[in-house]
This record gives structure tokens, C-alpha cells and sequence, in this order.
């Protein structure tokens, strides 16, 4: 039924944790015994998370409340998020600045696709990515083939053993196209690599929940969080 497929397609695939409003956890992590290597249906778990303290764990908590109240119409709406904000003094240890962000199916925004293909075009050295599926579109296949072309050392990292054999026959067809145009792949041969971040030229990261797959950047609600230091701040 195409009603039960369009629910199925925009799943909540968001992991967020949030502690008295003053640490927040996301990334690859859900909680089940095979992401934390007690059991090993496809050999070794490789997966990445990032603790967040201050300011910013109000963005987690606020993403969290949204799906919270949009789960049942019979539990009472948390309209009031500002009982669950609180302000707790940090000093930041750099010049720059982290912030987590949301991606909803629900409007015309790629916000996930948006800061990948933006750290790409960014990127003067090198753009590393860690993902268990890779099908992507011809924009950021594009955005990865023209990076790697004018010198950046772009490099995909995806799984050895597969959970899905059909998605990693189709993430093993994207290969091609990128190598002969200088993208190196990686298989990550111990098992089941399901982290999803990215790095770039020391200065940019990301680490959530957003695959480089096309379900993750255009159908599911997803949350990551964007680290990046500012190198030259404007007078």
C-alpha cells in the first residue's frame, strides 16, 4: 500500500540522548547488543558517537521534544520546551564552533546533503567519509569526482560484511565512478562499519546519524552535529 510504504520510507532514524539538559550524546549508536561488539551477526561493530556539554545540547533536546510530540495524539503535547533549556557556563577551548543540526523529509531542505556537499566544496586537502551504505546522487557524486580531480584526497570508507547484501551490491556499483576519477574506497574488512561522520582538513567534522544513501538524505528525519573551526575570523 502506498500509504504504508510512505510511512516506512520516513522513518525516525535519529539517536539522540540528552541528560538533564547538560550532556547530549547522537551518532551511529542504537541500543542493541550488536552495536556495542556483545554479540557479532556481521563480525566486528565499527561505529562513532560524540558527547556533546554547553549550549549546544539545547539544539538535541529540542529535536528530540519535536519527534517526542509527534509520536501519539493521546499523549500531551511539551509545548513548553524552555523547562527543558538551561544555560550552563562553558568555555569554549577554540575558535570555532559546534553545531548540531536536524533533517526532516518533511520539507525542501537537504540539510544532510547540504553539509556534506559543502565540506566537499570546501575542502583544500582532504575529505574523508565513514559510511555502511553509499548511494548517492549525481550531484554528490559530482561534488566528490570534481574534489578529487583538483587534488583533494577524498577517501569513502564502507562496510566488509554487509547486513543487507542486496543495499551493499548496490553500494559496491557507485565504486566505479568514483575511482576511475580519483575518489578512493575502502572496505572495512573486520565487519560491519555503520558510523557516519566525515572530516576535512582538520578544521571540519560531522558525526550523527546521516548515511550517504539516498533514503538517509531524502527520506528519513535524521540529526548530526557540525564541527568546525574558524580560521579567519572577519573584521
Amino acid at each position: 500500500m502506498p500509504g504504508l510504504n510512505l510511512f516506512l520510507n520516513n522513518r525516525d532514524h535519529r539517536k539522540i540522548t540528552v541528560i538533564d539538559g547538560k550532556v547530549g550524546f547522537t551518532g551511529g549508536y542504537n541500543l542493541a547488543n550488536e552495536y556495542f561488539n556483545y554479540t557479532h551477526p556481521y563480525g566486528q561493530w565499527k561505529d562513532t558517537g560524540i558527547r556533546l556539554e554547553g549550549d549546544a545540547v539545547q539544539s538535541l533536546t529540542v529535536t528530540f521534544l519535536e519527534m517526542w510530540n509527534a509520536v501519539s495524539d493521546k499523549d500531551a503535547n511539551d509545548s513548553d520546551f524552555s523547562k527543558y533549556l538551561f544555560h550552563y557556563d562553558y568555555a569554549a577551548q577554540q575558535t570555532g564552533f559546534v553545531q548540531p543540526y536536524a533533517d526532516s523529509p518533511m520539507d525542501n531542505e537537504q540539510v544532510g546533503e547540504e553539509v556534506y556537499i559543502s565540506m566537499i566544496n570546501k575542502a583544500e586537502k582532504y575529505c574523508w567519509f565513514m559510511t555502511p551504505y553509499l548511494i548517492i546522487t549525481d550531484e554528490m557524486t559530482h561534488a566528490l569526482c570534481l574534489a578529487a580531480k583538483r587534488g583533494v584526497d577524498v577517501r569513502i570508507i564502507t562496510p566488509g560484511i554487509p547486513d543487507k547484501k542486496f543495499i551493499y551490491n548496490i553500494t559496491r556499483s557507485f565504486y566505479h565512478g568514483l575511482v576511475k576519477h580519483g575518489v578512493r574506497v575502502y572496505e572495512w574488512t573486520p565487519g560491519f562499519c555503520h558510523a557516519k561522520m566525515s572530516v576535512a582538513d582538520d578544521c571540519m567534522a560531522t558525526c550523527g546519524t546521516i548515511n550517504l544513501d539516498y533514503r538517509s538524505l531524502y527520506h528519513h528525519f535524521e540529526t548530526a552535529v557540525l564541527w568546525q573551526i574558524v580560521r579567519q575570523l572577519w573584521k
